[in-house]
């Protein structure tokens, strides 16, 4: 007990001096985090509109798809973006890998169908009048889109939020596609990993903290928006 009191101690004292290391890893992977999600978001909310009001035949297939890559295990999505970004695949040539574009591009595909699917939900869920009504009244079909959008705000505002969880805490595409670079691409996640591995528990723990505290804050942000 007391090497995990030590340990807490430790991590705190890192946290309140703003220790220069940890600031440059919180911030990598806070700012990947946001560009993902939202190049995941311009891609996933007209996707999940679409999907949610368009009936076509096989709709039902692609929505199963839909749910399956939900669960889409992040090594495998780190496996097949190495071999794009690598020397010897197609975009290999840009060399991104191992740079905060490859892990922007693997965090948007693991955070694309968790929107999509919360988005399409709602969707599902809200009133099927809301378009034709805003139509009647003179509305252009972008308008009437927008005001659906506006009505289930909340649900896309969870979705986002849901996608945004997914990102930041995943290891394998920051592992995969980053390398753990220190000062590059070395996120929470992967510095955790890593400094647990060395022995350096209490810094290991001072990134579990911030992580969690962004984690609290961003659950708040939502609720304080839903109140309002």
């Amino acid at each position: 007990m007391d090497y995990l009191f030590e340990s807490i101690r430790a991590a705190i004292e890192l946290i309140s001096t703003f220790d220069g290391e940890i600031q440059k890893i919180v911030w990598t992977s806070l700012y990947t985090s946001f560009y993902a999600i939202l190049l995941a978001t311009t891609i996933a909310v007209p996707s999940g509109v679409a999907l949610g009001l368009t009936q076509f035949r096989g709709r039902r297939v692609v929505i199963t798809i839909l749910n399956t890559l939900m669960a889409l295990p992040t090594v495998v999505v780190g496996l097949v973006l190495f071999g794009i970004f690598s020397r010897q695949g197609p975009m290999g040539s840009f060399g991104l890998l191992f740079t905060p574009v490859a892990m922007i591009t693997g965090q948007m595909v693991l955070a694309t169908p968790i929107i999509t699917n919360y988005v399409l939900s709602a969707v599902e869920g809200a009133d099927n009048r809301i378009i034709n009504t805003a139509l009647t009244l003179g509305a252009t079909p972008l308008q009437a889109h927008m005001q659906l959008i506006k009505e289930i705000r909340f649900g896309v505002m969870a979705a986002i939020i849901a996608g945004f969880g997914r990102v930041i805490g995943e290891v394998g595409v920051a592992m995969m596609l980053g390398g753990n670079i220190r000062n590059s691409t070395r996120t929470m996640t992967t510095a955790i990993a890593l400094e647990t591995s060395k022995g350096e528990f209490a810094f290991g723990l001072a990134l579990g903290i911030v992580l969690l505290s962004v984690a609290l804050f961003v659950n708040l942000f939502l609720n304080l928006l839903q109140q309002r």
